[in-house]
């Protein structure tokens, strides 16, 4: 089901963890109410309960509150009760809000996160492995153990996309053979893996190939934030490479000057993929990895200075977890209105009652109900 339709069916479609006597509120009613508040700038479980408690009774009933009592009158949940159904939920099935967004993908970059906040008594943050399209729409998120393990979750993560000829990026800590593997055999998707001194037999390959003799070579420059970065992109076709089905190598130079203080810099960085080279010139390969320098800036940085996902200090249950589905949806959308997030999330917050609603296409006919019959 496509997010365009809104997110109330796909909300009331998640399976209630919570044992049905004596629950007041409907599961999809309580998640709406969260992911509303949250899109308007009411980021803890404190504040959503406050957000609710002032909502007019259309947008309860909107959202899948009932009415109750001789009066007829819409009770709110508290924080209490948004906290214990934010943590109880099972993740898997919040997060296939995310795989809504996904349309006929072209790349996908894949990366962790670490919520530092979520930090225990032992030390141990939640760590969440996500993929993101070119545009910033992130469509999988998947919780890891630790930082190590993000490596066994790369697989689980994409299983559920569909992802037949498109393009997967990852950071150098996923230029794994098994991945290579699954992507190509398994998937039917291509990817490009940077390669760094982590795999140094692989990395002293890609420096010997004759750089020397290669013609294929895109050349960008870029001034912006006080700074001058030029990239060039140099791309050979090359079966040397003992890594599977590797058919091309690039090698990227980036030229960075700062404008105010004349300081230069080079870097240079090593891709391999599977891509002929009449997929994938040298421009298409310099996209296609800009994309995971991309996710940094579009998700990490988004969730982090405009959401405060680093200074939340949900630890128990699956809050952790869910509240970064939360976000991540939120975003998506937010990123739809054709401004930055944070100037998304303002103007949002000055319809705090009606705006998310639309905004997520909660519908504003009450017989909607009907679409769940436990409301």
């Amino acid at each position: 089901m496509s997010p365009d339709a809104g997110v109330f069916a796909l909300v009331n479609n998640l399976r209630d963890p919570r044992d049905p006597r004596g629950c007041q509120y409907p599961l999809g009613a309580v998640l709406l109410v969260a992911l509303c508040a949250l899109a308007c700038r009411f980021d803890s479980f404190r504040a959503m309960g406050q957000w609710a408690a002032v909502a007019p009774s259309a947008t309860l009933e909107r959202l899948g509150l009932r009415r109750r009592g001789a009066f007829g009158l819409v009770k709110t949940p508290s924080s209490d009760t948004i906290r214990r159904v934010v943590n109880a939920v099972m993740p898997g099935g919040l997060e296939g809000l995310l795989r809504a967004f996904q349309d006929k993908a072209r790349v996908v970059a894949v990366d962790g996160k670490c919520l530092r906040g979520s930090r225990d008594a032992a030390g141990q943050a939640v760590m969440v492995l996500g993929a993101m399209l070119q545009d910033g729409t992130l469509i999988a998120q998947q919780k890891v153990a630790d930082k190590g393990s993000e490596i066994t979750g790369f697989a689980a993560l994409l299983a559920a996309l569909e992802l037949e000829d498109a393009v997967v990026v990852a950071d150098a800590l996923h230029t794994q053979r098994e991945h290579a593997r699954v992507l190509v055999e398994e998937f039917g998707a291509h990817y490009a893996f940077p390669v760094k001194r982590n795999q140094p037999e692989l990395w002293k390959a890609c420096r010997k190939v004759p750089w020397q003799g290669v013609r294929a070579a895109f050349r960008s420059t870029v001034r912006a934030h006080g700074r001058i970065d030029t990239r060039v992109v140099e791309v050979v076709s090359f079966d040397g490479l003992d890594f599977p089905c590797a058919r091309q190598v690039a090698r990227i130079t980036r030229y960075r000057t700062v404008q105010a203080t004349g300081k230069r810099s080079r870097e240079t960085v090593y891709v391999i993929t599977d891509l002929p080279s009449g997929q994938a010139d040298p421009q298409r390969i310099g996209e296609i990895v800009q994309a995971e320098w991309g996710i940094e800036n579009k998700i990490h940085y988004v969730r982090d200075a405009t959401f405060g996902e680093d200074a939340s200090r949900i630890r128990t249950g699956h809050g952790p977890q869910n509240m970064a589905t939360l976000r991540s949806v939120a975003m998506n959308f937010a990123r739809r209105m054709g401004s930055s997030i944070a100037d998304a999330r303002r103007q949002l917050a000055l319809a705090p009652h009606t705006a998310p609603l639309d905004l997520f296409g909660i519908p504003c006919d009450l017989h909607i109900r009907a679409l769940n019959p436990t409301l």
